[in-house]
């Protein structure tokens, strides 16, 4: 079958599917569980209003259990178990081969240098593209222009950074920009830099916050925009400054949205998988965690290990997960 009809199928299905379901429980709900007739009719209806949300809230509550509870357990199982022993449980011996591999101390080291770098690089750029884009005539296009990063693919991304780092013959013209850059300035050789140790780790880093800087803009210009235009008008009237009315005045009234912001890039790096597999691979010392338990489930077939730094990447995750949600409910009440 064609993929696009069988992406047009699949949505017809689902569409179809979803009204027939809502549909039809309503309608054995009202008519056979709890009709709407007889003595008992109000007591009826009180407890077909009570049910009601559930059959709405079932598919969901499906679907997160069908795709988020059970691969958590399923994989934390797995953390505890050798297959090539018949599924024999193992305890945490899982773990402690992992922690024996220098390999994951070096995913565990990197991902804590991207959490340092990448949120607050692409939240301090979303800021700054957020103001001056407010200032400008042009800020809409400036907007979009900055924002498209975030419609490509992290392997796309990817791919155009490679790009960009290319290195080709002193003696042939440089397509990579970065080697193009270094040898008009006065550099000798054209450097592979996706192999120098450290110093590529940052060359992966600018990747996702080219990619974030766009989301981080978008969010922080409309909480810039939601600032009561009253309180700047009465600090210029005092005499602020600029620097004086962003720092002084703007960024602590906008404090929850950066920190929002923030968060939310932590999570996608906690997760970043795609930039460092399409551009190393996790070589020369550029390793991370998800790259770290690719390798460990599909080359190694080490389902064991593998498990165990998934299991990891979620305890990491978590906290996160659930600060956020605490700070949204109290922003709730």
């Amino acid at each position: 079958m064609h993929p696009a009809l069988q992406g047009v199928l699949t949505i017809a299905v689902g569409v179809s599917g979803c009204v027939g379901y809502f549909y039809f429980s309503n309608l054995v709900l009202d008519k056979v569980i709890f009709p709407a007739r007889g003595p008992n009719i109000g007591r009826n209806l009180n407890r077909a209003n009570l049910v009601r949300p559930w059959l709405f809230l079932l598919p969901a509550i499906l679907a997160l259990g069908l795709y988020l509870a059970y691969p958590v357990f399923e994989t934390l199982r797995l953390s505890l178990i050798d297959r090539d022993a018949g599924g024999a449980f193992v305890g945490l011996q899982n773990y402690g081969r992992m922690f024996e591999e220098p390999k994951f101390w070096e995913a565990l080291r990197n991902n804590f240098l991207w959490l340092l770098i990448v949120p607050a690089a692409a939240t301090a750029f979303g800021l700054l593209g957020a103001q001056l884009t407010d200032r400008i005539a042009w800020g809409n296009i400036a907007k979009s222009l900055i924002f498209m990063p975030m419609a490509i693919s992290f392997v796309g991304a990817g791919v155009i950074w490679k790009l960009v780092y290319e290195i080709r013959p002193i003696e042939v013209d440089q397509i990579g920009v970065l080697n193009a850059i270094y040898l008009a300035l006065g550099g000798t050789e054209p450097q592979v830099w996706l192999t120098i140790p450290i110093l590529n780790s940052f060359f992966l880093m600018v990747v996702l916050i080219w990619i974030q800087t766009g989301f981080a803009m978008v969010i922080l210009s409309a909480a810039l925009r939601g600032i009561p235009e009253e309180t700047v008008e009465a600090a210029i009237i005092d005499g602020a400054g600029p620097f004086q009315i962003f720092f002084k005045i703007k960024v602590p009234q906008i404090k929850s949205t950066i920190v929002v912001v923030w968060t939310t890039i932590t999570l996608v790096v906690l997760k970043v998988f795609d930039i460092v597999f399409a551009m190393t691979n996790g070589q020369w010392e550029t390793q991370v965690l998800a790259n770290y338990m690719f390798d460990k489930l599909f080359r190694a077939n080490d389902w064991g290990v593998g498990s165990a730094s998934a299991m990891i990447i979620m305890l990491l995750v978590t906290p996160i997960l659930v600060w956020n949600v605490r700070n949204a409910r109290r922003e709730m009440r």
